[in-house]
């Protein structure tokens, strides 16, 4: 079979697990006849397991928020606004 990008060179066929796949070693393309996409998509998933789940880095706890004793005193800049509102 001549590959369909190349139009003069040969396809080279290769088997891999059991399944015939025709590629050309001039521009390294890839033909797959009917059926055979499936084939490796289902082994393919088969024999990808699920990443493990990273862990969670542990921190020690600080409080430098609360560390701050005049966090809830702060001044509050009064305006114009401020006056007629209140």
């Amino acid at each position: 079979m001549k590959c369909p990008v190349c139009k003069d060179m040969d396809l080279t066929m290769s088997s891999r697990q059991n399944i015939e796949i025709d590629y050309c070693p001039q521009c390294r393309g890839v033909w797959l006849d009917r059926g055979e996409l499936d084939k490796l998509i289902e082994r393919s998933a088969q024999e990808v397991s699920p990443a493990p789940q990273p862990q969670q880095p542990s921190y020690p706890a600080r409080d430098y928020d609360r560390s701050y004793s005049g966090y809830d005193k702060r001044y509050k800049k009064k305006s114009f606004w401020h006056e007629i509102f209140d």
